[in-house]
């Protein structure tokens, strides 16, 4: 996309109060860091910037290249993520809000950054700054931004992405929020919680684990509703039906299979080495930190971006690592990695199950006070 300031895309000023007003609540006096990765042009961040200013905040931006990064993470050692990590630890100290806005020309720049290194970056560097600071003190929003190799992974035109794009991410949030309350108090009130679907054949209890409705405040694109299993609680087997890009590289067909909570087997078709890797870096990464109904039926199909898969009609996805504050099971692990599961009848159907009682088949949510959640989700989505 070539905008010019002079040729304001009124889309993007859009997105950008979108941003500052619903999801990060910006107020007179706040400090916000606005942090853009790989973008193709300076029209959201300048939006940002003069929205901020016009509610009387202060901006701070950081622009960063990702085949700059690629180079920083291949050189490293642990003194250099350190001190990186210590640098933008007292900048997000400062901030009251955050925006993260990733683009990319090339969304497979860090395939060949060696596995110890995007570790190294994950420990030192990530996770002090985003997990243990970012996440849990600012009021934070994280999205991606339209490129033609986004376009290509979703196998659309540049300028059909873009209408699909603003589409999905200046969705009726309100409306949103509303239509989930119902799924909140069904979630609060569950115990045991049965899914199945090829492959898939999985058991955990939810029972007193805080419930979080998704609506534009932390991410854009939104619409998802989480909460985290019981630690030790689940059992079964679960075979994922997207790509998922982690640290760099892509992964198909993951597999687990879980007891008393643990991950105790993974393989994949492509990576299965790389996999047990990433789910051995420290005891907290084969332990669940997070499952999600996927809410947004304005987004149907994978496109190999986590912001956009795991908000999917009909889907659900399931987290090894990390628990989020908000719905605490107590994991902790510096990873986190959502894993999506579309059980739509065209990606081959399956159901989950409250206490017995069937809460949505084949991605359609069954009970009537659940109805508004499939407004817009096709019968068949081919």
């Amino acid at each position: 996309m070539k905008e010019t300031r002079a040729m304001k895309d009124p889309r993007i000023t859009h997105l950008a109060e979108t941003l500052i007003d619903h999801s990060c609540q910006l107020r007179r006096g706040d400090k916000i860091i606005i942090e853009a990765f790989d973008l193709p042009e300076t029209a959201l961040v300048c939006d940002l910037v003069d929205t901020a200013y016009a509610r009387g905040a202060t901006p701070f931006v950081i622009w960063k290249d990702n085949t700059i990064l690629r180079s920083l993470y291949r050189g490293a050692d642990v003194d250099t993520m350190q001190w990186a990590g210590t640098v933008e630890k007292g900048a997000m100290e400062a901030a009251d809000a955050y925006i993260g806005i990733r683009g990319s020309a090339n969304s497979d720049e860090f395939s060949d950054v060696p596995p110890a290194k995007m570790e190294l970056f994950t420990e030192h560097w990530w996770s002090p700054v985003h997990t243990d600071i970012r996440v849990r003190q600012t009021r934070w929003v994280v999205l991606r931004y339209p490129t033609s190799s986004m376009a290509q992974a979703a196998r659309q035109s540049t300028p059909q992405f873009e209408e699909f794009f603003f589409d999905v991410c200046t969705a009726d949030y309100a409306k949103m929020a509303e239509d989930l309350k119902p799924l909140v108090a069904r979630m609060e009130a569950a115990d045991q919680v049965h899914i199945t679907a090829p492959g898939t054949d999985l058991r955990f209890s939810i029972k007193d684990i805080p419930v979080i409705p998704c609506a534009g405040e932390s991410n854009i694109p939104d619409g998802e509703c989480f909460t985290a299993p019981v630690l030790d609680s689940v059992h079964g087997t679960i075979r994922f039906n997207t790509l998922s890009r982690y640290q760099g590289v892509v992964f198909d067909g993951i597999e687990f299979e879980l007891q008393n909570g643990r991950i105790e087997k993974a393989t994949c078709a492509n990576e299965p080495e790389r996999l047990n890797r990433i789910l051995d870096s420290d005891d907290g990464a084969r332990f669940i930190g997070e499952w999600s109904f996927g809410t947004n039926n304005r987004i149907l199909h994978p496109m190999l971006d986590t912001l956009f898969d795991e908000k999917i009609g009909g889907s659900f996805h399931f987290t090894p690592g990390n628990a989020y504050d908000e719905a605490d099971n107590g994991n902790r692990s510096k990873v986190h990695w959502d894993l999506v599961l579309i059980q739509r009848a065209d990606y081959g159907g399956g159901e989950i199950s409250f206490d017995g009682n069937v809460i949505r088949k084949d991605g359609f949510f069954v009970p009537e006070d659940l109805a508004p959640l499939n407004d817009g989700l096709p019968t068949s989505a081919g």
